[in-house]
C-alpha cells in the first residue's frame, strides 16, 4: 500500500510540473537588462578610461535579432541613451557604455563626459521606440560595483 501512494505522489508531482513550465512567449525569450557596472574600477577621475568602466548590459534571449533603433536607456535622473541604427544579434549581448568610443557590434558608447550610474542606488529602465516599457532594473548597495538584472 505504501508504494502504491509513494507512486501516486510522485506521478502527482511531475503532473503538477508540468503546470510549471514557462509560457510560449517565456520560453521565446526576451530581450532585458542583464547587468550594470555602476562604479567603475579605480578612482572616478572622469578620463574615458574610467568612463567607459561603468556599463550596463543588454541580452537578447530570443531566437531572432532584434532590431533596437528608437530604444532608449535611461537613469533615475532621466539620464537617456538613444541607440541609431543597431540589430542586437539572437542570443547575443551589446554593451552600453558611458564614455567615447566607436560603435561596434558588441559595444555602443554614450559619448558623455560625465558618469550616469550612481555608486550606491539607481534604476535602469528600457523601452522601445514606442515608449513601451521593456525592463527595469534597481540597485542599491555599495558593497558590490555591479548588479545581475
Amino acid at each position: 500500500m505504501l508504494r502504491v501512494r509513494t507512486l501516486a505522489a510522485v506521478t502527482a508531482a511531475a503532473a503538477s510540473g508540468v503546470l510549471l513550465l514557462p509560457s510560449p512567449a517565456q520560453a521565446a525569450g526576451s530581450v532585458h537588462l542583464y547587468k550594470i557596472y555602476y562604479d567603475s574600477p579605480g578612482s572616478d577621475t572622469r578620463t574615458n578610461y574610467s568612463l567607459n568602466g561603468e556599463w550596463v548590459q543588454i541580452r537578447n534571449t530570443t531566437p531572432y535579432a532584434v532590431n533596437l533603433r528608437g530604444w532608449t536607456l535611461t537613469d533615475a535622473a532621466a539620464h537617456k541613451y538613444t541607440f541609431g541604427s543597431f540589430t542586437l544579434g539572437a542570443g547575443k549581448i551589446v554593451t552600453v557604455r558611458t564614455g567615447k568610443g566607436t560603435n561596434n557590434a558588441t559595444s555602443v558608447y554614450q559619448n558623455r563626459a560625465a558618469y550616469v550610474w550612481n555608486n550606491d542606488k539607481d534604476t535602469a529602465t528600457l523601452r522601445k521606440a514606442s515608449g513601451a516599457w521593456v525592463d527595469g532594473c534597481s540597485y542599491n548597495s555599495t558593497a558590490v560595483d555591479y548588479k545581475w538584472c
